[in-house]
C-alpha cells in the first residue's frame, strides 16, 4: 500500500463503492474503540470489508471491527466506518486519513467522529460523553500533520483555517437534542497524541497544564483532513477513564477498560447520535 495518495486512488476507492452499493451517503459516521453497536441501527446495510477497498487501511486493533456499512440510520443516508485505523499501527497519516478523503469523494458533506478518550478535566468521570469543541494537534506539531506534502488544490486550500474546525451549528444541535434527551453532555477540548502507549502521571499534567480536557489516539488527523475538505465536522468523546496524575496512585489504564466503558457509553450515545440524525434528516430541503 503507498503512503501517499491523490485523486486517482480517492476515486477508484469510490468507485467501487458506489458499485457495492445503490445507497448515496450525505453524513459520515467514524465509530470508535467499543463504539461499534451503533452499527447495529443502520437499516437496509449495505456491509463491505475494509479489505475489500482499493487501498483502505484494514483496522488490527481489538474493538475496531473494519467494516464500512452504507444505509440508512433515521432517515438520513449514512456511511459508518465500524472501527478506524491509528497512526501508531504503522500507518502514514494519509494511510490514516483516507477513508476520509473517500468520503468526500462519495459527496458526504458533514462527518460525525466519535472516539474513546482518557479524561484530563478533574469534573469528568467515566461514562461521560463529551462534546469536543476544539483540539490540540500535539501530533501535528511534532510533524505528524496529515497534509504535509503536495497540496491538491481540488481537495483544499495549502493553508486551511482551523479556528472552527468543529460546526458551531452542529455542536449547538448536539447540545440541544442532549437536553430534549436529558443525556448529560460535557464539553472541552481533545488533545491528540501519536500512542500507543497511555500516558505518564507527568505528561497527564502538563496535558491539563496547556488547557486539554481528554486525550486520545486518533480524531484530530481526520478532522483536519475533512475541514480540509470543507466537510462540516462533529466530535464526540466517550470518557473511558479518568487519567492518573500522580505516579503512586492505585490503578493503572487499559485497553480492556476501554473497551468496558465503552459498553456503559454505547446506549447514551447511540441515543444521542440517532437524535442528532433525526434532526439533520429533517432539516434537509
Amino acid at each position: 500500500m503507498p503512503d501517499t495518495f491523490g485523486r486517482a486512488e480517492f476515486e477508484k476507492a469510490a468507485a467501487y463503492i458506489r458499485a457495492r452499493s445503490a445507497h448515496r451517503p450525505t453524513v459520515g459516521v467514524v465509530l470508535g474503540s467499543g463504539l461499534n453497536p451503533l452499527a447495529e441501527e443502520i437499516a437496509q446495510a449495505d456491509v463491505i470489508p475494509y479489505e475489500e477497498i482499493p487501498y483502505f487501511p484494514a483496522a488490527t486493533v481489538e474493538g475496531h471491527v473494519g467494516r464500512l456499512l452504507l444505509g440508512l440510520l433515521q432517515g438520513m443516508p449514512v456511511l459508518v466506518m465500524q472501527g478506524r485505523v491509528h497512526y501508531y499501527e504503522g500507518y502514514s497519516m494519509q494511510q490514516v486519513t483516507f477513508p476520509v478523503r473517500v468520503m468526500r469523494t462519495l459527496g458526504v458533506h458533514t462527518l460525525i467522529l466519535t472516539n474513546a478518550a482518557g479524561g484530563l478535566n478533574p469534573a469528568f468521570r467515566a461514562g461521560d460523553l463529551m462534546l469536543i469543541t476544539d483540539h490540540i494537534n500535539l501530533m501535528g506539531m511534532t510533524g505528524l500533520n496529515p497534509l504535509r506534502g503536495p497540496n491538491d488544490p481540488a481537495l483544499g486550500p495549502r493553508f486551511p483555517d482551523m479556528s472552527k474546525v468543529y460546526d458551531p451549528g452542529l455542536r449547538r444541535l448536539a447540545l440541544r437534542v442532549a437536553g430534549e434527551l436529558n443525556i448529560p453532555l460535557q464539553q472541552g477540548v481533545y488533545i491528540g497524541l501519536a500512542g500507543p502507549t497511555f500516558e505518564t502521571p507527568a505528561d497527564i499534567r502538563f496535558l491539563r497544564l496547556i488547557g486539554a480536557d481528554a486525550v486520545g489516539m486518533s480524531t484530530v488527523p481526520e478532522a483536519i483532513v475533512a475541514r480540509h475538505g470543507s466537510m462540516r465536522v462533529l466530535g464526540i468523546s466517550g470518557i473511558s477513564n479518568v487519567a492518573i496524575a500522580e505516579a503512586d496512585a492505585a490503578g493503572e489504564a487499559s485497553h480492556e477498560e476501554v473497551l468496558e466503558a465503552g459498553r456503559l457509553l454505547v446506549p447514551r450515545l447511540t441515543a444521542l447520535l440517532r437524535g442528532i440524525l433525526a434532526e439533520l434528516a429533517r432539516q434537509q430541503p
